[in-house]
């Protein structure tokens, strides 16, 4: 599906997946895919998980203070606490995934 050199699926990519293989317009295709993105996005950054069944889940994870390295001096730092997403993907899909690399 991905088209670009780097096998990178874009937003691009969805969009001209749903005017082909659906027939939306490319209009609808756009907003359609923006409203589903911004969805994901509101509930990430109010703090829920988002879990897409035979998918995966993406979790907001807290991460705490800690100690770090500084790259440039090589100086040692604390790091602020920040909020990470991380994905899991479900089993369905980590099958799938595992089943084509034989």
């Amino acid at each position: 599906m991905p088209k670009n050199k780097l096998g990178t699926l874009t937003k691009a990519d969805i969009i001209s997946s749903l005017t082909n293989h659906l027939g939306f317009t490319k209009k609808k295709a756009t907003d359609t895919t923006e409203t589903l993105l911004e969805l994901i996005k509101k509930s990430l950054e109010s703090g829920e998980d988002v879990l897409i069944s035979r998918f995966g889940k993406f979790c907001v994870k807290q991460k705490e203070e800690r100690r770090g390295r500084n790259p440039a001096t090589g100086g040692d730092m604390m790091l602020a606490p920040r909020k990470i997403v991380s994905f899991k993907c479900s089993g369905k899909l980590r099958d799938k995934i595992n089943s084509k690399r034989k």
